[in-house]
């Protein structure tokens, strides 16, 4: 069976290419009667505009306004990743080979869900991620959060 997630990014997803940008990710969060869709797009020519955002808000919106995925309230967020970008998948993992990021466990390794080094490289499911001279190999499906951690 399919999680809420895995739900609206299958339906979400298509909409968000057919508007010309690309689907990053999705996060989905319900805490009693509230929920929060956020959308992340993404253009590689032009960068994101308020303009893709407000498309894919007005478009995602009717969707979902059929549709009903979530039965009850939700506020909808359309934006870019950001500076701060999160890695769902492994080819964005890919993309980001060198850079600092930040990723959470869904449990434990080592008595420590959180984890800030550098991304060494993807071997089949499993990114490589350096710390203080240590090198970790985690399962993409153990992380429950990662992201970029810019640098100035």
């Amino acid at each position: 069976m399919a999680t809420k997630e895995e739900t609206l990014r299958a339906m979400i997803a298509p909409v968000v290419e057919a508007l010309g940008c690309d689907f990053w990710g999705l996060e989905y969060l319900s805490s009693g009667r509230n929920a929060l869709l956020r959308i992340y797009i993404d253009r590689d020519e032009t960068g994101v505009t308020v303009e893709d955002c407000e498309k894919v808000s007005r478009q995602v919106s009717s969707l979902m306004d059929v549709e009903d995925p979530i039965g009850g309230e939700y506020t909808l967020e359309v934006s870019s990743p950001g500076l701060e970008r999160p890695l769902y998948t492994l080819n964005q993992f890919l993309r980001y080979v060198g850079e600092d990021v930040a990723i959470r466990l869904r449990f434990p390794y080592e008595g420590r869900r959180n984890f800030k080094g550098r991304l060494n490289g993807v071997e089949g499911e499993d990114i490589l991620l350096i710390v203080e001279d240590h090198e970790y190999l985690f399962p993409v499906d153990s992380i429950e959060k990662a992201n970029v951690v810019p640098r100035f």
